[in-house]
């Protein structure tokens, strides 16, 4: 199930800076030309994960990787309640703000790392982001496993690719905008589920009404029934 609305993320793709996004689009395309792929396809977890980080979060999405001076992405980033180590961390005053969980290519159900990557997250406090990836699909969570987004890093299109910067990016990430979006959609879905309701209600007192004008002769209490048959078959 995916987590944002599409409206709520066009609205906010709209505002991006559109020369930005597309020298990071550009970087993005050179980095998964054809004949990388076929050898990321090729190569084992731990011989693509720097590669990996590089590649995507720092290529294209702005983050910094340690040893780096400034850094706010670091690899095999411990937890704070055991001697386990997540694979990648993006950084934020010293505690992890999201958990990054790789395999490689022949991982085939992402859903096998999903659990892993909720146990470190639940082992980081200030974690509110979550992110899994086999190298070539990557799934995007906030706090919870039954709503993400899912990226095709092989097959990736430009209107997929700007949610990935907009939700993904350093400043986004930073700044909290995923949550945003989130909180947005939930309004909208309130509102759109309100309208609706609102809607429903005026078509079924104008049923009513009809029944009522077109069959005076009848007790109002049974046109109100039957009225009532008629929208149960809708």
């Amino acid at each position: 199930m995916q987590i944002f609305q599409k409206s709520v993320i066009q609205k906010h793709v709209n505002n991006l800076d559109k020369e930005k996004v597309e020298k990071a689009f550009d970087i993005f395309r050179q980095n998964y030309n054809q004949a990388k792929i076929e050898q990321i396809k090729t190569l084992k977890e731990e011989e693509y994960q720097d590669g990996f980080f590089r590649d995507i979060f720092v290529d294209v999405l702005g983050y910094t990787l340690r040893p780096d001076e400034n850094f706010n992405l670091q690899r095999e980033f411990k937890n704070q309640s055991d001697s386990k180590k997540t694979d990648g961390a993006i950084i934020k005053d010293e505690n992890a703000i999201a958990v990054i969980e790789l395999k490689s290519t022949k991982t085939k159900d992402l859903t096998k790392i999903t659990q892993q990557a909720f146990n470190y997250k639940n082992n980081q406090p200030e974690c509110k982001f979550i992110i899994t990836s086999n190298f070539q699909k990557l799934r995007f969570y906030i706090d919870y496993s039954n709503e993400y987004e899912e990226f095709d890093l092989f097959a990736m299109d430009r209107d997929k690719f700007n949610l990935l910067y907009l939700i993904l990016h350093k400043d986004s990430i930073f700044k909290g905008l995923p949550i945003q979006l989130k909180k947005e959609t939930q309004f909208h879905e309130k509102e759109v589920s309100e309208e609706l309701y609102k809607d429903y209600s005026n078509f079924k007192s104008k049923l009513f009404d009809n029944l009522i004008l077109n069959h005076p002769e009848e007790d109002k209490l049974l046109l109100f029934k039957k009225s009532q048959k008629l929208l149960d078959r809708f």
